[in-house]
Parts: structure tokens; C-alpha cells; sequence
């Protein structure tokens, strides 16, 4: 699709004729969509359009997606209202992506990472967190090594070079462990520039991506 993004999100919605939840969360979003906070809503009883269900792989509802955020379970309307601001955001695509990595949802995150134009940043962004969760901090080697030699990867370098300025040696080795799964020539120089950091798992690190890329020319 080309054309220019909504100021705001539209919504999809999954509902069930015997789901004792699906009623409030509709009404909040009906609510929403009088207010301006999302452009359109679609609702679509699951019973009736099995088929749709099956092709979003939905197994149970209230099942909601705004933007480019699926939500499962009830949510209250603050909450749809607030994913709703985040749509299109960096900082919404990093909230959303440390809370599926925190919950586990490893394969929703990188499907999300994969469809959502931008998403690379945010995660990168979330790696630069020295502070990061331990569970976070996983979820994200697993999208990166989920992208091992992609364009949407190969992208990403100088964003990922950036990181090597970090004052944390964890997070400089991180990003010569990424830089060298992007299998792109344009990682070289920052991973040379490694081989002489002050920390010797950096340098080790660098090493061992350098032999990843191709031959040098």
C-alpha cells in the first residue's frame, strides 16, 4: 500500500457471541472511535467468519489489533487508548516489543520486527540499554539472529556501529555479535575499529564476526 500514514490508527476487532468480555472492550473501542482516538474499527465475529480467524491465527477473544500492535485478553479502555498514542511511534514499537520479549512472546516479536517499517530501531534502541532485562536482552538476540544475513539486517549497520560509543563493554560486544550476523561488507570498519577496544571480550567478539563477512576485497 503506498500513501500517506493515519494521524491515527485504525482498529481490528475478534469477538465471540459467548465471550463474556468481548461486549466492554467492543464498547471502548465504539467510545474510541467517536472520540478521534482511532480512525475506523472493524469487528468480526469469529463464529460467523471462522476463516478470518483462521488466517490471523487467532485462538481465542477478545483479540485486538491496533496499528501494527495485536492485543489478546480483556484490556481496559485506558489501556486501548494508550496503544492507540503509541501507533506509529518508536518509543510504542519499544513498549511493545519489551513486553512481548518479557512475556516470552518471542515469535509475535519477530513477525512484528519483520512487517513493521521502522521496528529495527526500536530494537536496536532497547539493546542500548545497558540496564536491559535479562529476558529482554534474549528476545533480542533471537530477532536478530531470526534476520542473520537480511537486507532488513544489512540496513541496520551504522545504527548498530552507533552502539560501539556505549560506555558498557556488554553492550559493544552485543553489537559485534550483531554486526557480524548482518554478513555485510559496510561492518567491517566498525568491527576492525573493535579489534582494539579496551575490553577483552569486545575484542574477542569482533574476532569472531569479522570471519562471518565476506572476504575482503
Amino acid at each position: 500500500m503506498t500513501g500517506e500514514t493515519p494521524s491515527v490508527p485504525d482498529a481490528l476487532m475478534l469477538l465471540g457471541t459467548h465471550c463474556p468480555h468481548c461486549p466492554a472492550v467492543l464498547a471502548a473501542l465504539s467510545e474510541m472511535v467517536k472520540a478521534g482516538d482511532i480512525g475506523k474499527l472493524e469487528a468480526v465475529n469469529v463464529e460467523a467468519r471462522p476463516d478470518i480467524a483462521a488466517a490471523l491465527r487467532v485462538r481465542s477473544v477478545p483479540w485486538i489489533r491496533i496499528g501494527g500492535f495485536t492485543l489478546t485478553g480483556v484490556h481496559s479502555k485506558a489501556e486501548l487508548q494508550q496503544w492507540a498514542k503509541r501507533a506509529g511511534s518508536v518509543e510504542g514499537q519499544m513498549a511493545y516489543l519489551e513486553e512481548m520479549l518479557g512475556s516470552g512472546q518471542l515469535a509475535e516479536a519477530v513477525e512484528f520486527v519483520r512487517n513493521t517499517v521502522g521496528s529495527m530501531e526500536a530494537v536496536i534502541r532497547l539493546l542500548a540499554d545497558s540496564q536491559q532485562k535479562i529476558n529482554v536482552k534474549a528476545g533480542i538476540g533471537v530477532i536478530f539472529e531470526e534476520l542473520e544475513g537480511t537486507e532488513m539486517l544489512a540496513a541496520a549497520v551504522d545504527e548498530l556501529g552507533k552502539l560501539l560509543s556505549s560506555e558498557s563493554p556488554e553492550v559493544r560486544a552485543d553489537a559485534c555479535y550483531y554486526l557480524g550476523l548482518t554478513h555485510a561488507e559496510s561492518a567491517r570498519p566498525y568491527l576492525e575499529r573493535c579489534l582494539k577496544d579496551e575490553a577483552p571480550e569486545v575484542r574477542d567478539i569482533a574476532a569472531e564476526s569479522l570471519e562471518s563477512l565476506l572476504p575482503n576485497k
